[in-house]
């Protein structure tokens, strides 16, 4: 009997052993793996030209565990490439850009730029604060778009890594001074661009201000799941997370109306492509819409979801913001400064608070006041189907 105990005794420190050396194994392993994995992860930088009044610009480029990229630039804190692979594995750019300098030195379609102070239109660049009324650049027609005549995406930031076990990024930092394109306030923007090792990019905009000021910032990349000009985005799936788009008049300002997309052209709760009903957006050529987030704005939720059925990328957004415009490149005509893509061979998705919201009292706020920050976030999240 006692040598049984004695036996038993033994096999179990034997085990004991053996899943000790298997759990250090499996730690050791581990390890290895997470050390390869950030071993890949990296962020590299390259002189990218200069500005006309001499500045040196910079490229960024941000890889992940994957080897997968997304190049940016200092001017503009612009997004100047993405590079993901499709069902077979080919990575290729998907989103439209400049391969120099020149292209975004020139009156560019704002492609990959950090857009403000203010993105999308406000009525005759004008606006009240506490009775005091405040008059802006119009750039667009009778309107203020995307900031003025000299925007966010026309300025040199500050650029600064940004690094974790599991993503690399940049923070963007820049001061506009009071008055600038007529805006009240010395604004203090910081833009971070995070790229994790899931192939998701987090956009998180953030001020504050000295003075009560109007702030609405975005990001405004034009995508194409197939490869940044491999011709239209007709056959792109989309589904937007939107039941209601904003009515507009013939400048595209809004009329302060929320109407139902159900039954209309502009429905993309169920997804479909986006060439179906294309041809029915006769006045503004295409779409050109913002569209109101389901859910509450303040916490990140679904916005979108797009899929290219021929090479089988997909990407998710998910945004705090109350809205989304959605702009499938109108004005691109195949020039030189637009890039050389043509009609409709890109689509936007501009995560954002309403236009002209600082003359519309019933949306979102977009008033900032001293000792507030504003903040937002959006994620783009690439996948294969």
């Amino acid at each position: 009997m006692r040598n049984t105990f004695r036996s038993l005794s033994v096999t179990r420190g034997l085990l004991r052993s053996l899943c000790v050396a298997i759990a250090t194994f499996a730690l050791l392993f581990l390890s290895s793996k997470i050390c390869e994995a950030q071993s890949k992860m990296k962020i590299d930088s390259a002189p990218f030209g200069k500005t006309s009044d001499g500045k040196s610009v910079t490229k960024y480029t941000l890889t992940n565990s994957a080897g997968n990229t997304i190049e940016m630039i200092d001017y503009g804190a612009i997004v100047v490439s993405i590079n993901v692979p499709d069902k077979s594995g080919k990575k290729t750019n998907v989103t439209a850009g400049f391969s120099a300098i020149d292209g975004y030195l020139q009156r560019h379609p704002y492609f990959g730029a950090t857009v403000g102070r203010f993105c999308n239109r406000i009525a005759n660049g004008k606006f009240s604060i506490a009775g005091k009324e405040f008059s802006l650049a119009t750039n667009n027609g009778p309107n203020h778009l995307h900031g003025g005549k000299v925007g966010f995406d026309m300025l040199m930031w500050k650029a600064t890594e940004l690094k974790s076990s599991t993503s690399v990024g940049l923070r963007f930092a820049l001061t506009s001074p009071d008055g600038d394109e007529g805006y009240p306030g010395t604004l203090q923007v910081v833009a971070d661009y995070v790229w994790d090792n899931t192939n998701r990019l987090t956009i998180q905009l953030s001020a504050t201000t000295d003075k009560p000021t109007h702030v609405n910032l975005t990001n405004h990349a034009y995508f194409n799941l197939g490869g940044a000009g491999s011709g239209t985005i007709y056959k792109h799936e989309l589904m937007l997370a939107c039941d209601q788009v904003l009515d507009v008049n013939d400048t595209l300002i809004p009329t302060g109306k929320l109407l139902p997309v159900a039954g209309t052209a502009l429905d993309f709760v169920s997804s479909h492509p986006i060439g179906d009903k294309i041809s029915e957006m006769k006045e503004t050529n295409g779409y050109d819409h913002c569209y109101v987030v389901r859910g509450d704005a303040g916490k990140l939720r679904l916005a979108a979801k797009v899929v290219d059925p021929a090479s089988g990328r997909t990407m998710e957004v998910q945004t705090t913001q109350p809205g989304i415009q959605l702009y499938t490149g109108n004005f691109l005509d195949g020039t030189e400064g637009n890039g050389g893509y043509k009609l409709h061979e890109a689509f936007c998705l501009e995560t954002q608070h309403f236009p002209d919201s600082p003359n519309q009292p019933s949306f979102p706020t977009t008033l900032l006041k001293p000792a507030e920050t504003f903040k937002e976030t959006t994620t783009y999240t690439f996948g294969v189907k």
